[in-house]
């Protein structure tokens, strides 16, 4: 995904639209849907961008988790939802750019809803196991070259960011690897050198990079992070344009009235903007973005073919 890292200030443009300031929604409790589990990415994200909202707006925002089909059933649940502002959905992009080209879903990410914002960005992590004989990501190409099909890297699961991630590398760099899925993050098989290589969202793995449990060797992002500015992108590898990260969206249903969405969005440049909170996020790996609606609609319409690629190249299935 294109990161559209803009100037916060414009928030407030945003804030002094005429139009968001006289609708008087909301007035009664706003649902935010989040289609995975409590604990997970997306709730954790989730949960506090709602407090904020709740804070701002004098309505409780709840947090409903419809877990199920890797996001599928509760991003379905809001695709059909009444458009009135009342029930919104915080989503991740393997949800609405990578399933749809895993299998048939109820619902169409660029027909079915009205994007708001793109909220957040968290770039992967590509490490490996501390024994392991190599010091870069070049090194571990020659490494799994030198031994095709022999080595494996682990990820949270068929379908993930960090699976399409593995999948996309081995392809540019002609190499062979076995992809070992988990249910959520595991970093622990790395440790101990049962699955040498991980490839995991920098919330979950930077922790253990500084630390010193796993060498890390660089970061999907097409920039360096500036939560981990020591390692290098994989376009530094020689891998131009490679940019594989997990971000985080605010939707609405389809036809959602527009004085609604400029009002979220303007509070969600406005929790992106908030020095607190810019440093609870750097904890966890997170970067603030702040894209117009149109952005995120782009950046969605661009990475189901580019993921589908990937998925068919690969011959990816869920369930695999």
């Amino acid at each position: 995904m294109k990161v559209f890292v803009r100037a916060l200030v414009v928030f407030g443009l945003a804030l002094a639209s005429p139009v968001a300031a006289q609708t008087p929604w909301p007035e009664k409790p706003v649902k935010l849907v989040v289609g995975f589990t409590p604990g997970s990415a997306t709730d954790v994200t989730g949960r506090m961008f709602a407090q904020k909202f709740g804070e701002a707006w004098g309505q409780p925002v709840i947090v409903e988790n419809i877990a199920g089909n890797s996001g599928a059933i509760g991003t379905d649940k809001v695709a059909k939802a009444p458009p009135d502002g009342y029930t919104l959905m915080w989503s991740g992009n393997a949800a609405i750019t990578i399933l749809p080209s895993l299998q048939p879903l109820p619902f169409d990410p660029l027909k079915d809803f009205e994007p708001i914002t793109t909220t957040l960005v968290m770039p992967s992590i590509i490490f490996v196991n501390n024994d392991l004989p190599v010091k870069s990501l070049p090194d571990l190409i020659a490494y799994a070259k030198a031994r095709p099909g022999k080595l494996s890297y682990g990820t949270p699961g068929v379908g993930t960011p960090q699976h399409v991630t593995g999948e996309l590398l081995s392809r540019l760099a002609g190499i062979k690897m076995e992809h070992i899925p988990y249910r959520g993050a595991n970093l622990t098989d790395t440790m101990s050198g049962i699955v040498p290589i991980g490839i995991q969202n920098a919330g979950s793995s930077l922790p253990f990079v500084r630390d010193g449990r796993v060498r890390g060797l660089a970061v999907t992002a097409l920039k360096r992070s500036p939560n981990a500015p020591e390692l290098p992108t994989v376009v530094e590898a020689g891998f131009a344009g490679f940019e594989a990260t997990s971000w985080f969206a605010l939707l609405a249903p389809k036809g959602t009235p527009k004085p609604i969405l400029e009002k979220v969005r303007a509070e969600a440049l406005k929790v992106l903007a908030d020095p607190e909170m810019v440093k609870k996020f750097a904890v966890i790996g997170l970067e603030p973005v702040g894209s117009t609606g149109e952005e995120t609609r782009a950046a969605i319409a661009g990475d189901i073919p580019k993921w589908g690629k990937v998925i068919q190249d690969a011959g990816i299935k869920t369930g695999q």
